[in-house]
């Protein structure tokens, strides 16, 4: 079996409703992580790349959060209907969405204008 050519996190974690930070899977439901695993299936990449649960990523504010590795691609905002253009788009066609993306300078700085 080939390596794994990308690992997509998908963050999981489940706060209370209405919490300062917000919740990337406030159901609990895990939905985000199944669109990503079936939209792999549908592209053909089951074989190499892999959609995992993932706790806490600590990008609460940018929540539902996404993290594609080794690529160390940081998407925020991330819905169930974005999910088969960021398989398309990002790990088949190597392209980077702006529009999702998490800024570096946003990454675990406590002084983000997108933190509460």
């Amino acid at each position: 079996m080939p390596a794994f050519s990308h690992h997509v996190f998908v963050c999981g974690n489940v706060r209370d409703p209405g919490h300062r930070r917000g919740s990337c899977d406030p159901s609990g439901d895990g939905d985000l992580r199944d669109a990503f695993k079936k939209a792999l299936k549908r592209a053909g990449l089951s074989r190499t790349s892999r959609a995992n649960h993932a706790g806490c990523l600590d990008q609460c504010e940018h929540g539902p959060v996404v993290v594609i590795y080794p690529q160390g691609i940081w998407y925020g905002g991330v819905t169930e209907q974005d999910v088969p253009r960021i398989v398309s788009e990002t790990l088949v066609g190597g392209k980077i969405l702006d529009d999702l993306l998490i800024p570096d300078d946003c990454l675990n700085n406590p002084d983000c204008p997108h933190r509460a």
